[in-house]
């Protein structure tokens, strides 16, 4: 019997650290990449004077909008000028009245399907994705009726009315999983997959550990199929995990971080089982502003945004090649009010306009041109 018990161990630990496979729960199969998923290259560095970017400070209260039943703005005070207005307001409460929480980001695969992962709080590091058929939305009138969608699961007399019923056949929603803080949901326009890190926090922006985990998402059942196990460190270089990411449509992937000295973008590409990012040559001396929320690519300027409270930075894509060319020149910086929390921005693959997703009350803006 101890034999047996030996031989099982020792087969177990084969499986779980010479192998590239483990499987969990016969669902979710997670790749060990042994080698780092970072390159750096210490050498050639180069400070940039992103001037033109302003840091906007975290307020210390958001600005919860109190009329819910109305389409609202945001405006652009300063730098470059953009409006955004209410698209959708969000369901509220959730299907069965769950209360999905707090919108933490947000990815579209085109003009049908725009999906948004949602993290309650009293789940810590647990969250679930939402698909919403926007061509089902738009066709029933949301945008001209924002309420509608708003209570789409407040029943009416202990009943759903037909409409409510239609626009429950336009959204999907997921089950829960292992989200992390739930900032990174990015479509892949080149390989048309789905991908977000699993950022576990043992308290707000305290990683669990020096992991990195990617998790690749299943479409049709809103929920991860494999995660990317790996290390995020090269030389003396340690980053703990991802929190946003972005991909430009070559499948290129950006995450951009802020270790207390610059801001540091990093690019990469996603395979099946292996992920290989590298540090940027340009470390910026601004960031536009406290909290990195998001980043995202604009596929008709070409662009990658820097995402914080009230505050938008953006840069070409392009300039990022080699030893990198950016310079102040290149960089576009808007600020805005109220003090709204910003989640993410998300584009459907070949129009410039910005869906930008905002908390306090949680809905998807669009911009009245291209951003």
């Amino acid at each position: 019997m101890k034999l047996w018990k030996s031989l099982i161990i020792m087969l177990g630990s084969l499986i779980l650290y010479s192998g590239w496979v483990q499987p969990v729960n016969a669902k979710l199969v997670i790749y060990h990449q042994r080698s780092s998923g970072l390159i750096y290259d210490q050498h050639n560095m180069r400070y940039l004077n992103d001037s033109k970017v302003h840091y906007v400070r975290v307020p210390k209260h958001y600005t919860h909008v109190k009329a819910g039943y109305k389409r609202h703005k945001i405006k652009a005070t300063r730098g470059k000028k953009v409006i955004f207005k209410t698209r959708y307001l969000l369901p509220f409460p959730g299907k069965n009245g769950q209360h999905w929480g707090n919108p933490q980001s947000i990815a579209m695969t085109g003009k049908k399907y725009m999906y948004i992962v949602y993290c309650p709080t009293t789940l810590h590091n647990r969250g679930r994705l939402v698909r919403f058929n926007t061509r089902k939305l738009d066709s029933l009138g949301v945008r001209l009726h924002p309420t509608e969608l708003r209570d789409a699961y407040v029943k009416k007399k202990g009943h759903y009315s037909h409409i409510q019923k239609q626009l429950h056949r336009a959204i999907k929603v997921g089950p829960l999983f292992i989200t992390g803080h739930g900032q990174s949901l990015a479509y892949n326009w080149k390989n048309h997959g789905m991908y977000m890190w699993r950022d576990k926090e043992k308290a707000p922006r305290v990683p669990v550990n020096h992991w990195a985990y990617i998790q690749h998402i299943n479409l049709k059942k809103l929920r991860p199929d494999h995660v990317i196990r790996f290390r995020l460190s090269s030389h003396g270089l340690h980053v703990p995990c991802g929190h946003n990411l972005t991909f430009d449509k070559s499948g290129h992937a950006y995450f951009w971080s802020f270790p207390g000295w610059c801001a540091y973008i990093y690019k990469g590409v996603i395979h099946h089982r292996s992920v290989k990012f590298r540090l940027t040559k340009q470390k910026l001396r601004h960031l536009p502003g406290t909290r990195i929320q998001s980043m995202a690519y604009n596929p008709l300027r070409k662009r990658l945004l820097m995402i914080s409270d009230d505050s938008i930075a953006s840069f070409p894509r392009n300039r990022l090649l080699g030893r990198g060319h950016l310079t102040n020149h290149c960089f576009q910086w808007s600020r805005f009010s109220p003090r709204r929390e910003f989640e993410g921005i998300a584009y459907n693959g070949k129009s410039g306009i910005a869906n930008l997703l905002v908390n306090h009350v949680p809905e998807v803006m669009s911009s009245n041109h291209a951003y």
